[in-house]
């Protein structure tokens, strides 16, 4: 019987095949085996226990909610998580955004040619444990090997399937003026986690990731009539993407201060060393809501009663304004626009 625990031995005896060989995406015995002793215990439930070409289950009643996501970080380890337990979180975060209660989950790996199986085996554990946790089963998915060189050690494709189970329409177009404008936490955490091992930083504190589900909190605010206008994730690009996106599908102006964006003193000493801004670094766990003012400060205090919603704030206001733009208000009390980030902050980190 295959143990639970994170450090568990891969079962596949790793003396004989200690890393992933490009027989194991031939189709073939190492194929099987991989799918039999590594894949098949890990993510076992009745409907992928069939082992057919397609997942076959039941939806219960209400709208469906679908999205797709792929994981490239590197490192594939870092403090507070790992790229099993963020393509869990980060595609059943996506289906959050629009209200619904994740379900079911695909996953496929593209494995390079040498990683390690006690390396994969870590991965699938941590990807187990996370949907566990979740509440949300792994139904189908697929393995590929690359040519050695080819593919930074693992890659994760997944799709995520919800039921909306609520009439709110959750959308940028819904945003309307006077909305209040929500986060769900402190910002910057899991670029900088990540960053701060790539680079050797070192501070007096550990920088963890953010990585973490949020459908608990979002369903929470559902569940106690919140009227949510908008939600959105704040991944790539961080703050700043996500309220630029908003504005322009809006067409409406929002004004946020930064004395009320919450980002802990260590994430802002690791971005200044890096000249980096904390604003539009990405964020796993982290969402921004958009809700009429009459509802703002109950939503704050139920985000505050979830384990990661304990900094949640409001930064800002949606304006009368029909105009596409994103103002800052800064701790010098000085206006400037808020603009899309340029090139590419932080390669690789979701």
């Amino acid at each position: 019987m295959i143990t639970p625990e994170f450090n568990a031995a891969c079962p596949i005896p790793i003396s004989q095949y200690p890393h992933v060989l490009m027989a194991h995406g031939g189709g073939g015995r190492l194929t099987h085996q991989l799918l039999e002793e590594v894949f098949g215990p890990a993510f076992s439930n009745p409907i992928l226990d069939t082992r057919h070409d397609s997942a076959q289950f039941t939806l219960p009643p209400g709208r469906l909610a679908m999205t797709t996501d792929s994981y490239v970080v590197r490192p594939l380890f870092f403090p507070g998580g790992d790229i099993g337990s963020m393509a869990v979180h980060g595609t059943v975060n996506d289906l959050a955004m629009s209200g619904a209660r994740p379900l079911y989950l695909t996953s496929a790996f593209i494995l390079e040619e040498g990683l390690p199986l006690e390396t994969l085996w870590r991965v699938v554990c941590s990807m187990r444990d996370a949907a566990q946790r979740c509440g949300v089963q792994i139904v189908t998915g697929d393995t590929k090997v690359v040519d050695k060189g080819k593919g930074d050690g693992l890659f994760i494709n997944t799709t995520g399937i919800g039921v909306i189970e609520y009439e709110q329409k959750i959308l940028p177009q819904s945003v309307q003026p006077g909305d209040a404008i929500l986060v769900s936490g402190d910002l910057g955490r899991h670029g900088m986690a990540i960053m701060a091992v790539r680079e050797g930083l070192q501070f007096e504190s550990t920088i963890e990731s953010d990585s973490a589900p949020v459908h608990e909190a979002v369903l929470a605010l559902l569940q106690a009539g919140v009227e949510i206008h908008c939600l959105r994730d704040l991944t790539r690009g961080g703050l700043t993407s996500a309220l630029n996106e908003i504005s322009e599908s809006a067409n409406l102006a929002l004004n946020v201060a930064e004395k009320w964006i919450p980002v802990r003193e260590d994430v802002r000493a690791a971005c200044a060393i890096l000249g980096l801004d904390p604003l539009q670094v990405a964020c796993e766990g982290r969402f921004a809501v958009f809700v009429p003012e009459r509802d703002a400060d109950r939503a704050l205090a139920l985000l505050r009663t979830h384990t990661n919603g304990s900094s949640a704030c409001k930064i800002g206001v949606v304006t009368t304004e029909r105009t596409s733009a994103v103002r800052l208000t800064s701790l010098l009390g000085v206006r400037r626009m808020l603009d899309l980030p340029s090139g590419e902050q932080l390669p690789r980190i979701c």
